[in-house]
């Protein structure tokens, strides 16, 4: 539904604010990388801008800590309606390692209404162009199959301890 409304709203191209609310800079690495030639996603129409008032999306990655807990619900505040926020990497899901320090007020969730989360440590950079897309609707969910496997033969009690009395064989020699 929201694929649907995004789809609606941004019918060309993003233009994307990169927000750090305090991030080890991993996720900010994979963000830029997502800029290079080697991915180019401006061939989606996603385009990096320097100010929140110029953009459709914000990119949060981080944990949101207390000094910059005002400086991201304002940049917020200054994105034109209608926005989307997507919160890139564990801690702006929800704190990551630091979620219960005392500078830290939780993941992106805890400052700014926060629509798609994409998580990793960092993420790489396939999975944050696949995120946006997905939540764009410019590409169709996919989902590995999963297969169940079960053992086809039990294995006999017996054979198993005569299996493993003959692997102590060698520990007895060893210990004489």
């Amino acid at each position: 539904m929201l694929a649907k409304l995004a789809k609606k709203c941004f019918p060309r191209s993003l233009w994307v604010y990169h927000c750090n609310s305090g991030a080890c800079n991993g996720c900010d690495i994979e963000i830029l990388n997502i800029l290079t030639p080697y991915y180019d996603v401006e061939r989606f129409g996603i385009r990096l801008v320097g100010s929140p008032r110029h953009a459709d999306v914000m990119l949060l990655s981080g944990a949101v800590t207390r000094p910059t807990l005002p400086l991201v619900k304002k940049a917020w505040a200054a994105m034109p309606a209608p926005k989307l926020v997507f919160g890139i990497g564990s801690c702006a899901t929800g704190g990551g390692c630091w979620f219960d320090t005392y500078n830290v007020t939780g993941g992106g969730a805890a400052a700014v209404p926060v629509n798609y989360y994409i998580p990793g440590c960092p993420p790489r950079p396939e999975a944050i162009v696949y995120g946006v897309a997905l939540a764009l609707g410019l590409v169709d969910k996919k989902a590995a199959p999963v297969e169940l496997k079960q053992v086809e033969f039990p294995i006999d009690m017996y054979e198993r301890n005569k299996a493993w009395e003959e692997r102590n064989v060698i520990y007895e020699v060893l210990n004489s």
